[in-house]
């Protein structure tokens, strides 16, 4: 009689990168109750077989740990097919015809809002890509559809990490918001469009990232639901299951009604995607009470690793320094958050973020920032309350000195990047931007490496798929000059991968349970179309999963042959 552990499945016949401390290759993997039991040759593997043990032929395919993405924003793909969508609109007349497809279900009175005009996912090229080179009036749109209000959406900016952002409204839409020629734009960003007579032609221009008209002049539009927000959150791991991503991070935090629409998933059985989301705070209302207090009371939720289990888990806050006047007008749609699905208002002058800091670090709490001015508060923190085994987090990397590296190494800090904006479509202006004598301060991953930094790949959803971080961390190509930004700081394949892997799951403070395809580990993995270590460098960004399991259940299945 066998004393082996019997196993649920086994696969077998691939070339498996472990990811483990040593880079091991195996060729099958034995799995009971979620958990890997073997892993190595194939007769070591085939002794944990039993009657009841499932099989999967993996044909010599590359199989990975599943994929950790370290700034996800996982929600929002899903989202993007609420509203209908306007691809392939080449010309007004074409986005004419769709506006009336889409009043002809529609009650009289009855809103029309739609994603932007432009093609997903970056909607590059506009308007100049209409046939008129221009955006549609309020007029055309009152054609296509005169007895409902129209209002087309501005995109979310950090998709295509340029300006400007525009919405545009029709005639029915703009009484109902009340925008004459009269109409005052609700912040010096936004431009309200005049036509000759001096009345507005129904188009807003935004300066900045991120949209604020549709929460000031059109909240009265429909926006994201709840029960949309729930609905959408499985679409978007089946997105993200697709590239073999198994977990996210959700640094920049979530809102409470992102927060309801996860928990909800979860409490139904439906969330497959392992998400490990961070506090957004909203602090109006709060100013006066000693930060202490208020970080003493979240600290049995959010310090360490938080409350949750494997699926879902809520630790750790985001800040950030300054309140800005436009986000303060974003603020004022709350509960609502838009495409954000975090608070607006998680600002705080820089002595009173300290302050927070302070009482987070005490507390046990992990902090997260993600932008260049918070690495000097922490070192600030650092001197009152030690941060140095919190795990306290630097997002979306974009430069960084050698001197700014040892002291990121010196306060423990987990780095996460955001090579998608920093080195693809940003890289080959930052060196002239920040007076920079060459470009190796540039999402300087190799600086990192040499010194220990445990950095973490992202998407920032800007597309889902890691395999383009971790191509753009070998590769270092411009999407612009289709040169290489700061070559020195390339990293291997290995590296990119355990920085896909590895540091992922040291991010979300489950090293010891993921992240590596090791005996005794969550059994999440992603069995691919390519090898990433062999597979010709421009193909890497275009690995995907045949096959992706979380827990040992199949959560994608590619088609036959892909």
């Amino acid at each position: 009689m066998s004393t082996h552990e019997p196993a649920d499945l086994i696969l077998s016949g691939g070339k498996i990168i472990t990811a483990d401390a040593r880079f091991s290759i195996a060729e099958s993997v034995a799995i009971r109750a979620g958990r890997f039991i073997a892993v190595g040759e194939a007769a070591m593997v085939e002794r944990h077989r039993a009657p009841h043990t499932q099989s999967i032929a993996l044909n010599g395919r590359a199989v990975l740990p599943g994929l950790i993405d370290g700034h996800a924003h996982m929600d929002r793909e899903g989202l993007k097919s609420v509203f209908p969508s306007l691809a392939g609109c080449r010309s007004i007349a074409e986005i004419q015809a769709r506006i009336a497809e889409l009043a002809r279900d529609k009650a009289p009175g009855e809103w029309i809002v739609t994603m932007p005009i432009g093609e997903p996912p970056f909607y590059f090229d506009l308007p100049d890509s209409l046939a008129e080179g221009r955006w549609p009036t309020r007029q055309e749109l009152d054609d296509a559809a005169p007895n409902n209000p129209v209002y087309i959406r501005a995109i979310w900016g950090y998709w295509r990490h340029s300006q400007p952002l525009v919405s545009i409204a029709n005639s029915r839409a703009l009484r109902l918001a009340g925008v004459t020629r009269e109409t005052a734009p609700p912040h010096p960003s936004v431009t309200i469009e005049k036509d000759a007579a001096g009345e507005p032609n129904g188009v807003f221009v935004e300066r900045g990232f991120v949209p604020l008209v549709e929460l000031s002049l059109f909240h009265m539009a429909p926006g994201f639901t709840i029960a949309q927000r729930m609905a959408a959150l499985p679409r978007s791991t089946a997105y993200y299951h697709a590239f073999g991503t198994t977990s996210v991070y959700e640094a920049h935090g979530v809102s409470s009604e992102l927060l309801a629409a996860y928990r909800q998933v979860h409490a139904a059985g439906k969330l497959t995607m392992r998400s490990h989301l961070a506090f957004s705070p909203d602090w109006r209302g709060m100013e006066g009470v000693p930060m202490e207090r208020l970080i003493g009371g979240w600290a049995h939720q959010l310090a360490g690793a938080g409350l949750g289990d494997d699926m879902l888990r809520l630790s750790g806050i985001i800040t950030e320094i300054g309140r800005t006047p436009d986000n303060a007008i974003r603020a004022q749609a709350a509960p609502y958050t838009g495409w954000a699905g975090f608070n607006y208002d998680m600002g705080l002058e820089r002595e009173r973020a300290k302050e927070m800091l302070i009482a987070c670090a005490r507390n046990g709490i992990r902090a997260i920032g993600i932008w260049p001015n918070m690495l000097d508060l922490f070192a600030e923190v650092n001197e009152v309350a030690p941060i140095r085994d919190l795990r306290w987090v630097l997002g979306h990397i974009a430069v960084l000195t050698r001197e700014q590296v040892s002291q990121i190494r010196d306060l423990g800090l987990v780095v996460s990047t955001h090579t998608n904006r920093y080195i693809y479509k940003e890289g080959h202006l930052l060196q002239e931007r920040n007076g920079l004598p060459d470009e190796d301060a540039i999402s300087p991953l190799r600086w990192l490496e040499e010194a220990g930094v445990t950095t973490a790949l992202a998407t920032d959803n800007v597309p889902v798929s890691m395999f383009y971080p971790m191509w753009q961390a070998v590769s270092r190509m411009s999407m612009v000059t289709q040169q290489m930004v700061g070559e020195r700081q390339a990293i291997s394949r290995e590296s990119a991968i355990r920085a896909a892997t590895n540091a992922g799951a040291y991010l979300t403070m489950a090293e010891k349970d993921k992240g590596a395809i090791e005996v005794g580990k969550l059994a999440d993995l992603a069995v691919l179309t390519a090898d990433p270590l062999t597979v010709e460098l421009p193909a890497l960004k275009d690995v995907a999963a045949k096959l992706t399991m979380v827990g040992g259940k199949v959560v994608h299945e590619g088609r036959s042959g892909a």
